[in-house]
């Protein structure tokens, strides 16, 4: 199950990464950063299959991404994209419109991102294996979702936003998956931890 919803979140994320809503303080997060806090989160839940299965779901969840994509720009998009417009969704409308249009950049930012952070998430949790469920989530949180919204945003926004909507937008998103993966991380049972020994997991 941690890993089905990994996959579901990511690939969700992605889809909606373009997506941006009005928020306060930042201005505007991108729909798919509410979703991505959650697969920081969810990714630390699957260390109990150890990290040959994390690495393997992470190069899975790229090549899944790149089928999204690829199938978004190439079959679906454009239909979908109508839709939402005959919904009177414009800013979504809005959003795919630009997905359609810098597919390529869009999925190599996501690749770089995922594959980049999400390794780093990995390997700092597992330096912090023998701490507290909190301390391991945060703790490779801190450095993971920086990394992946200055990556992200950098390869897929540079250049179309100005300056300063660049760095509050990656600003947002940092405090805003911060504060989803941290909630999320809440939702673990209390008793989770002690049926489980990161001695005995494999770690290679």
């Amino acid at each position: 199950m941690p890993i089905l919803v990994y996959i579901i979140a990511v690939l969700t994320a992605n889809l909606t990464a373009t997506l941006f809503i009005p928020f306060p303080v930042f201005g505007q997060v991108a729909v798919g950063t509410l979703i991505f806090g959650v697969t920081f989160t969810q990714r630390d839940r699957m260390h109990c299959y150890g990290r040959k299965v994390v690495y393997a779901v992470i190069a899975l969840s790229a090549l899944l991404t790149l089928l999204l994509l690829v199938s978004f720009k190439y079959l679906w998009g454009a239909p979908m994209i109508g839709l939402v417009q005959s919904w009177g969704w414009s800013w979504v409308a809005e959003g795919w419109g630009y997905l359609l249009e810098s597919g390529v950049r869009v999925f190599a930012a996501s690749v770089m991102a995922i594959l980049l952070a999400e390794s780093m998430d990995t390997e700092v949790y597992h330096r912090l294996r023998e701490r507290s469920w909190l301390v391991r989530v945060m703790g490779s949180n801190a450095v993971s979702i920086p990394v992946d919204s200055i990556v992200f945003n950098l390869v897929a926004f540079a250049g179309v936003f100005s300056w300063h909507m660049w760095v509050a937008v990656v600003f947002g998103e940092i405090v805003t998956k911060t504060v989803v993966g941290g909630i999320y991380a809440l939702l673990r049972p209390r008793n989770d931890d002690k049926g489980v020994s990161f001695r005995s997991l494999p770690i290679a």
